[in-house]
């Protein structure tokens, strides 16, 4: 299991330049926007606008903080976004738009370059211990608020995340503390050549 620790997190520009994006984890390690095969990012929206487009890309939005937006994404209806919603799967390559509902908000991305990877995201309240699953190629634990623990000893604070490679035989994890997570489950496709 790896840490990744919020203030580590690497930032860098929007793809259309729009904003600064906080680059939670990535594979392979260092890839480019051009180039990733995952990618877990969060950014904070501070106006209406187009999203970046990603060929090739599935994504799924989730509100981290703030009230919310509306977005647009081409060929399906308008939906409505806040943090208690579920996380929400669309075409990286497809046209989307947000509208703020009232003011910024903090937005967590999860993208999977299509063919390669696929992905899930889920919202997790943690209040006391449970074991949570480890079912996929990889396991990102996001500390989305509060404080929350790992196995034996190991404590994410808001924004900090762990990676779980399956192939550390670890079929499930304890965590516990009070708090809410994001959960991603990367799964590939077809072996890299």
């Amino acid at each position: 299991m790896q840490i990744l620790r919020a203030s580590d997190h690497r930032q860098m520009p929007w793809k259309n330049g729009g904003g600064v994006t906080t680059e939670i984890a990535v594979a392979p390690p260092l890839a480019s926007v051009a180039d990733f095969d995952w990618r877990i990012s969060m950014a904070t929206v501070a106006s209406d606008g187009p999203f970046s487009r990603f060929e090739g890309i599935d994504r799924t939005l989730a509100v981290v903080s703030g009230e919310g937006l509306h977005l647009a994404v081409e060929g399906t209806p308008l939906v409505r976004l806040t943090p208690a919603s579920k996380p929400y799967p669309f075409p990286g390559d497809a046209t989307a738009s947000a509208k703020l509902i009232a003011g910024p908000i903090t937005d967590f991305n999860a993208m999977t370059r299509r063919g390669r990877w696929t992905h899930s995201v889920d919202n997790l309240s943690i209040d006391g211990t449970q074991l949570l699953p480890v079912t996929a190629d990889a396991c990102i634990i996001f500390c989305r608020s509060g404080q929350i623990t790992l196995g034996e000893s190991s404590v994410l604070d808001a924004h900090d995340a762990a990676l779980i490679d399956a192939s550390a035989d670890t079929p499930e994890i304890s965590i516990g503390g009070s708090g809410e997570a994001i959960i991603v489950r990367l799964s590939q496709t077809l072996s890299a050549e």
